[in-house]
């Protein structure tokens, strides 16, 4: 003969207990309440620049290559994704916006010798005396590529044919 446990709880006190849980683990499954923004800067010029923005990458003058990485290849990215993406001067002109040097910077032609887009277009920012920050862009790239290479022979970053920054 089988016996039946012996339940010494009411079943209306179970019933409560189940139900608290269930309402515990919805509230802890609820939002929360978000905290209050910090106060910005209530005169536009003492807003920051888009290099600066807290929610982006920024830039760092007394950084390494690699610390500059993350705003070289949001540049990169936001040039990519506009209607300049296969300008070279669109790429150096944002870098320099961003607080690279114009100076330090390569580019390679936008063109080909008979006139055609190029399928791959290349720039790069001079880091120091041994690294560089080089982006790719291109209909044969893909997607845009940005990495930290070593500097090349005479403080080049990009091997072969550039075009003069005179601009």
């Amino acid at each position: 003969m089988l016996r039946r446990p012996d339940s010494s709880a009411p079943r209306s006190a179970i019933a409560v207990g189940i139900g608290t849980t269930l309402v515990l683990l919805l509230t802890a499954c609820g939002p929360t309440a978000s905290p209050a923004p910090a106060p910005g800067p209530t005169d536009a010029a003492e807003s920051p620049g888009p290099s600066a923005s807290p929610a982006g990458p920024v830039f760092v003058a007394d950084g390494s290559a690699e610390d500059n990485l993350p705003l070289f290849a949001a540049v990169t990215d936001g040039v990519w994704v506009s209607e300049q993406r296969v300008s070279g001067r669109a790429y150096i002109d944002a870098l320099t916006a961003a607080g690279f040097d114009k100076a330090a910077m390569q580019v390679t032609a936008d063109v080909t010798t008979v006139g055609n887009p190029v399928e791959s277009l290349q720039f790069a920012v001079r880091w120091g005396d041994a690294e560089c920050l080089v982006g790719q862009v291109g209909p044969s790239t893909g997607e845009p590529v940005a990495v930290v290479m070593p500097q090349l022979a005479e403080g080049r970053c990009l091997v072969g044919a550039t075009r003069a920054i005179d601009w």
